[in-house]
């Protein structure tokens, strides 16, 4: 999940209602995104990530943040908040089964 950066050009495609973002990796590569879930781990808001194109292929998991108005995302590098943003997703996923 480390290997996203947070390059984010932010589209917003009315006629299909999806949230669109562009991410690059660190290889330079735009990859479109699509903003599938936010949930929340303890004070700490995350948002699941899909890609556009490939919907069936890993998501992506980032911390979003407010900054001047506007959201951020970013990498989650720390373990342990990984760990626990792991486990509530996992949970959510059960819960929606």
């Amino acid at each position: 999940m480390s290997d996203h950066t947070h390059g984010h050009d932010h589209d917003h495609d009315h006629d299909a209602e999806e949230f669109v973002l562009t991410l690059t990796d660190e290889q330079g590569k735009e990859m479109e995104m699509v903003l599938v879930e936010t949930f929340d781990v303890g004070e700490k808001l995350y948002a699941l990530l899909l890609e556009r194109n490939n919907p069936g292929a890993d998501g992506v998991i980032l911390r979003m943040e407010e900054e001047d108005e506007e959201m951020v995302l970013y990498n989650i590098e720390d373990e342990d908040e990984w760990n626990a943003v792991e486990e509530a997703y996992n949970e959510l996923v059960a819960a929606q089964e």
